[in-house]
């Protein structure tokens, strides 16, 4: 077991590629692997408008070009980026970017309240920058939305390259289901489709216990009662939707990837960063350990979190925990200072498990003889010596090295998402050019 953990971190640290290059175009990470036709072609983001010949050369590992826009290209807000491969890694660079104005609107002559999912419209900025307002349309009684999107790949570009082509029409998807809903920021969102909207002020008061027995106004069994309800009933604000629209578009990208992976080469696993500004608030989700910072006045303000094997341990251990057939018999959930060896069996050593934040002791006993679930430290932590990212898209095939262990289960999709703005209808507050948005680590 020792050897094989030892030459998966090899495999992971130093030379997936070496093995993977291929897969760039056309080969291995899939089902059936070069078998399979890819998704959709490597290339880098479309927006760099970059020929094939320069493509080719952007993976010069000595030369190492700075791959920037074009002068004749623009991007909202006058978004910068910049990339260059990271050398001695991949042969060609498994990252992947997008940005783009999204316009999201109801299938026409629908009921306000009923969700389409056929009438979502996308349209890119690119390359003129074109379309940049975002005013609700009229016309077509849609609202437009600005997105932008990191990938950071590994063990193969396919997942980044679908990510990067489909995430934003998931994103819009989810989206149409609810845009009536929130054009009418006045109107709280209704707990159920068809309902007769519900003017309550957020801030009312609501029937005390004590007026409900004495059979006030507005209290069960009264003469004004309505029709039978739930007597409370949570009061969704409409940023809540589009926090679930988000998290829904991730679960929906993912879901997908695993569907087509039988039909296509579709490679490797991606963090996925999306920020999405929506009606005067900023929206940022994120699956992964990728950056998302604001600098305003001079000041950084992080907006999104690294998920890593250390950061998301508890979660990974209470999975094991109920779950343990997931660990093969070959690792134990919980997590100790360092290796137990066989000699310590019957002596009392630092561990924790999926309940603690502190350390305690306990017995030593054969089953804590096995590799542990998460192991190492920083930038170093892997899950089952394989992966040191706890969140993201693709990875459907990771298996642990020499193993029938899928490592799947224990990587999630979900998006966590921070929110910032003035409010609905006002202007993105962060628009200031030169801003950056995030990077990729």
């Amino acid at each position: 077991m020792l050897t094989r953990v030892k030459s998966a971190v090899a495999n992971f640290m130093g030379g997936i590629m070496a093995g993977s290059s291929g897969s760039e175009h056309g080969g291995g990470g899939g089902c059936g692997g070069s078998d399979l036709p890819l998704r959709f072609p490597y290339g880098r983001p479309e927006f760099l408008g970059l020929s094939q010949d320069e493509v080719e050369c952007s993976a010069d590992h000595i030369a190492r070009p700075i791959l920037i826009l074009k002068e004749t290209r623009r991007l909202p807000w006058a978004t910068g980026y910049a990339e260059v491969i990271n050398a001695g890694k991949s042969t060609h660079n498994e990252d992947q970017a997008s940005c783009e104005v999204l316009t999201v609107k109801k299938k026409a002559g629908a009921v306000t309240s009923t969700p389409n999912r056929n009438s979502a419209k996308r349209r890119s900025s690119l390359p003129n920058g074109e379309g940049l307002q975002l005013k609700e349309n009229s016309e077509s009684e849609g609202v437009s939305c600005h997105y932008w999107s990191l990938f950071d790949g590994h063990a193969g570009s396919g997942a980044a390259v679908v990510a990067s082509r489909l995430l934003q029409h998931h994103v819009t998807e989810q989206l149409q289901d609810i845009v009536e809903i929130l054009k009418n920021s006045a109107v709280l969102p209704p707990t159920c489709l068809g309902e007769e909207p519900d003017h309550t002020p957020a801030n009312s008061r609501t029937l005390t216990r004590a007026a409900s027995l004495r059979g006030g106004v507005g209290a069960p069994g009264s003469p004004s009662t309505p029709p039978t309800r739930f007597f409370t009933e949570k009061k969704i604000p409409h940023e809540c939707l589009v926090i679930g629209a988000l998290e829904s578009a991730f679960k929906e990208m993912d879901l997908q990837i695993e569907r087509e992976r039988s039909s296509y080469n579709i490679s490797g696993g991606c963090t996925a960063l999306i920020v999405v500004c929506l009606l005067g608030k900023l929206y940022v989700a994120n699956a992964g350990d990728s950056r998302a910072i604001i600098i305003r006045n001079g000041e950084i303000i992080p907006m999104s979190s690294e998920f890593t094997p250390e950061t998301e341990r508890q979660r990974l251990q209470y999975l094991a925990f109920m779950q343990p057939h997931l660990l093969g018999n070959e690792f134990t959930h919980l997590e100790f200072p360092r290796r137990v060896q066989r000699k310590e069996l019957g002596k009392k050593m630092l561990y924790r498990d999926f309940n603690m934040t502190g350390w305690a002791y306990k017995t030593i006993e054969e089953d804590d003889l096995k590799f542990p679930l998460i192991y190492g430290e920083g930038k170093k932590a892997r899950v089952m010596a394989t992966i040191g990212v706890t969140r993201g898209l693709g990875d459907h095939d990771l298996k642990v090295h020499d193993s029938n262990i899928y490592i799947k289960p224990f990587l999630s999709s979900a998006p966590e998402v921070h929110t910032g703005g003035s409010g609905p209808g006002d202007a993105c507050p962060w628009r200031p050019e030169g801003q950056r948005m995030a990077d990729i680590q």
